[in-house]
């Protein structure tokens, strides 16, 4: 469902997908390719919450922000996430179950393992392994995370088309 609040409303990219069961309300801004699955909100009630180019929230994750907020193109956040990050760079994935607290800023090619809880205020290099309560970088990805990392990222913008044409979609991008 896509909600206006007050004179904000999502702006969905035509080529987007957004499944019939995700509520997004506010200053919502999808870019080309993005998918939004069932059981998302993304609340952008206090700023603007930017999604990029291919990036994909999968199943039963929160997004809302205290600030402007932008996720980089290419970013998986996984199911059951909780996200309140200022940044998520491009190419980053957010493991399930994950918790990203206000003001997180991840830089590119991030990977935050599932279950990870990262603190207010965070920053994080590119290229940074992130891990554990509260979350700590343990060091740089490899290059076979950096291989999971983007065929995540492109499986789901594989899955848009599939969905869209069962007609499991927002069927509109006018909001109410």
């Amino acid at each position: 469902m896509l909600r206006t609040l007050g004179d904000k409303s999502p702006k969905i990219d035509p080529t987007a997908f957004v499944s019939e069961f995700a509520y997004l309300v506010g200053d919502v801004e999808l870019g080309p390719y993005s998918s939004i699955w069932p059981g998302v909100v993304i609340r952008a009630d206090s700023g603007r919450i930017q999604i990029g180019a291919g990036s994909n929230v999968q199943d039963n994750s929160v997004l809302h922000a205290d600030a402007d907020a932008k996720i980089g193109d290419n970013v998986t956040i996984g199911h059951g996430v909780v996200c309140h990050a200022r940044l998520i760079g491009n190419g980053s994935l957010i493991g399930n179950g994950a918790t990203l607290n206000d003001g997180v800023i991840l830089g590119e090619s991030c990977l935050v393992a599932a279950g990870s809880t990262i603190v207010d205020n965070s920053e994080f290099a590119h290229n940074s392994l992130i891990r554990g309560t509260p979350a700590k970088a343990i060091g740089k990805i490899r290059s076979r995370h950096s291989e999971l990392m983007q065929r995540a990222a492109a499986a789901y913008v594989n899955r848009i088309a599939i969905y869209k044409s069962s007609n499991l979609h927002q069927t509109s991008t006018s909001v109410s």
